[in-house]
């Protein structure tokens, strides 16, 4: 199974959980290891102890999406060990490291030349060619284009070709390349998954974590950032977290346990007028909270900006 320049692998299920180890996974996670993944069968099975104990015990690190290459470093049985090159991380230079099952991936032709098509709506529906339904893809999933008209895009899958209809998703040069958004457009896209269930490890439209959450609504916008929050807190610009009337819409606002001074814990993105929307913890959806008054008030340790000033 040795990759070369020809080929790469990839997510061959819409979504999939990238594990700390094998030996991590329990009973209650059977639906999201098996070979097609359903992760609100997953979630649905876990009570609120199992869910928060996804956590506790260190179990997922992240979540690939459909199409999401990889480079794979060793096959254990029917796991694989893998490094997911479209997530930065300082755990690896070259992207977030863990373990998949070798079911949900996928060795394909590369296609380095092509143009993408990013889903841009919450979730798409993918079609054969003969438009039987493959799939329902995630927010952000990118997927080579072979050529588009008004209608149809017509992509290259780890399914064979396939179409999505045009207006579900954004044509946009290559994954790095996608056209540079704005702080206001960055909340824009947040609200949209208001009421959305936390997941922890979650990248997709199916559960986001906090900071996977405000990963992919920068990246919908152009703007790569790494996957954790911690990574993410010393990224960017620094703003000044005292002065609030320097903060803009779109900024990242970092939070740390003993009143700031303590461990990063979560990531919101600022809202404007004192708000956040963010991914806030297990049992929790997304949503837009007022920070005056709040623990969050408190815990505020960094504010860090990716768009561009603006300018008056």
């Amino acid at each position: 199974m040795a990759q070369t320049q020809s080929t790469t692998w990839v997510c061959r299920v819409p979504v999939t959980s990238v594990w700390t180890h094998p030996e991590k996974v329990r009973e209650v996670d059977a639906h999201g290891v098996a070979d097609m993944p359903d992760i609100n069968k997953w979630r649905e099975a876990m009570n609120q102890k199992e869910t928060k104990d996804l956590t506790l015990s260190n179990r997922l690190q992240t979540q690939l999406l459909y199409g999401e290459p990889v480079l794979i470093e060793e096959i254990d049985g029917t796991w694989a060990k893998i490094i997911a090159l479209w997530q930065p991380t300082h755990k690896d230079e070259r992207g977030y490291p863990g373990w998949v099952p070798l079911a949900h991936l996928k060795e394909v032709d590369s296609f380095a030349d092509r143009s993408y098509a990013r889903v841009s709506a919450d979730k798409a529906q993918l079609w054969t060619l003969d438009r039987l339904p493959i799939a329902q893809l995630p927010f952000n999933s990118l997927l080579p284009v072979k050529d588009a008209d008004e209608t149809h895009v017509h992509v290259h899958t780890p399914d064979g070709d396939a179409y999505i209809e045009a207006k579900h998703v954004q044509l946009v040069p290559a994954p790095e390349q996608i056209p540079l958004g704005n702080g206001q457009s960055i909340v824009n896209e947040a609200e949209r998954f208001l009421g959305l269930q936390y997941f922890w490890g979650g990248m997709s439209s199916l559960g986001y974590d906090c900071s996977g959450f405000s990963h992919h609504m920068l990246k919908a916008n152009g703007y790569y950032i790494s996957r954790d929050a911690g990574d993410q807190s010393v990224e960017g610009v620094e703003i000044d977290r005292l002065d609030s009337a320097a903060w803009q819409t779109g900024d990242l606002l970092f939070f740390a346990y003993d009143e700031g001074l303590g461990k990063l814990h979560h990531v919101g993105i600022y809202y404007g007028d004192g708000m956040m929307i963010h991914s806030p913890t297990s049992g929790k959806a997304i949503e837009i909270t007022r920070l005056e008054g709040t623990v969050y008030d408190k815990e505020l340790c960094a504010v860090r900006r990716f768009t561009q000033e603006e300018t008056t």
